[in-house]
């Protein structure tokens, strides 16, 4: 038998090696953020585990157990967080997560390249425009005296809506504003997915005789199927993670009752009540709970198809 780690053999690792250098050094530049940034403050994790003091390192700080972590549980804003917080995440997932794929079949479907771009451009443009400003056009759009949404009202013989001043409309605001900023760069992952459809299945499906419809359901959807359910997976985190800034910046309150998730109470608790150890176990909660979450949808998407995350 010969020997596996022949003087030839490890030469010709050593100039592959060599060889690759420069993609190690790229790859490095990652890894380092990746680790400074995501690895590092993990240990950052232990003050939900012990009674912060500022004047302390934290593994000096006295060690309090699951004392804040029950304190979470037996809060009476508790199940309210939950109930707000899954109720908006469900919301945007069932209004937010078709609307792509729809919009990228049709946009498949088109013809006309000039109209087919013109669309992208207009449906795409949204997703650049910040938190901030997209929240200051929600307040305007909405205002009760000057608001164009209220000015449409009243020609219609409508009375005006102070639509931010009423719990019952910020749900409704927050998804569907969320579903226009984010349709179009959502659909370029699906347009990505139908460009390598293969023409042979189409042209099958002609001579087979389907129709327009019918080659959407039998053809488009079967092949980027594990797109959808590899997305489908990643959004389902979302269920107890809403986006902070967008929730913060339009909380009135009038509809903190509706408004008040999981992120803003963190805040509220952690940065402006300076109760750090409570924060972070109510934020410990969050991301334990998120990936779980995310265990159990990539665990039934292997069950139920082929397709899985790992």
């Amino acid at each position: 038998m010969g020997t596996i780690y022949s003087p030839s053999r490890s030469k010709e690792i050593f100039r592959q090696i060599k060889r690759s250098i420069p993609y190690y050094v790229l790859l490095l530049i990652p890894v380092v953020y990746l680790f400074i940034f995501k690895y590092m403050p993990m240990w950052g994790l232990q003050i939900a585990f012990r009674d912060f003091r500022s004047n302390l390192p934290i593994h000096q700080m006295p060690w309090r157990g699951l004392d804040y972590f029950q304190q979470f549980f037996s809060s009476h804003l508790f199940w309210d967080l939950i109930r707000n917080t899954v109720t908006i995440a469900f919301y945007s997932l069932l209004a937010g997560f078709p609307i792509p794929i729809i919009l990228a079949i049709c946009l498949n479907e088109c013809r006309s390249q000039r109209f087919k771009k013109s669309v992208q451009m207009v449906t795409y443009m949204p997703y650049f425009i910040s938190t901030v400003i997209l929240v200051s056009m929600i307040f305007q759009f909405t205002e009760m005296e000057t608001g164009i949404v209220n000015f449409f009202r009243r020609s219609l013989d409508l009375p005006p809506i102070a639509f931010m001043s009423q719990a019952s409309y910020f749900r409704h605001i927050y998804v569907w504003t969320g579903v226009w900023q984010t349709t179009g760069y959502s659909a370029i992952i699906y347009l990505a997915a139908l460009s390598g459809v293969s023409q042979e299945l189409y042209d099958a499906a002609k001579v087979d005789g389907c129709n327009k419809l019918k080659r959407i359901w039998h053809v488009d959807l079967p092949c980027i199927t594990p797109t959808i359910i590899i997305l489908l997976v990643l959004n389902i985190s979302s269920l107890i993670n809403v986006s902070f800034e967008k929730i913060f910046l339009m909380q009135t309150p009038a509809n903190r009752v509706v408004s008040e998730v999981l992120s803003t109470y963190v805040y509220q608790v952690g940065v402006v009540g300076s109760n750090y150890s409570f924060a972070t176990a109510a934020g410990m909660f969050n991301s334990v709970v998120a990936f779980l979450l995310v265990i159990a949808g990539n665990y039934t998407a292997r069950r139920l198809s082929e397709t899985s995350l790992w």
